[in-house]
């Protein structure tokens, strides 16, 4: 009898955080992360400036993933694409132990 009921406590600790997981929703760790905030009063300088949550805090200069290159960074993109030429590298002198 007593193992019936370990057995679902046991099944209820496992299911209730899978279930916490899968039906809580998309949720940020700070407001100014959703980009649908990005335009709020409380994400805009000098609010978010003193908790350090703006997105260019938040996101340390980087754009979100989510929402793709920039159109600066695209055009740096197709005009980088080219691959450098090959330049060897300067020969060093190898240290008093290198090469024993």
């Amino acid at each position: 009898m007593n193992d019936l009921k370990l057995v679902k406590f046991l099944l209820l600790l496992l299911l209730l955080p899978i279930g916490l997981a899968m039906f809580s929703g998309d949720r940020f760790r700070y407001p100014c992360q959703d980009p649908a905030n990005w335009d709020k009063e409380f994400c805009q300088k000098p609010l978010c400036d003193v908790t350090r949550t703006c997105p260019e805090h938040i996101f340390k200069g980087q754009r979100d993933p989510r929402i793709g290159m920039s159109k600066d960074e695209q055009a740096q993109t197709t005009t980088n694409s080219t691959t450098p030429a090959f330049t060897p590298l300067a020969q060093t002198t190898q240290g008093a132990t290198c090469g024993k």
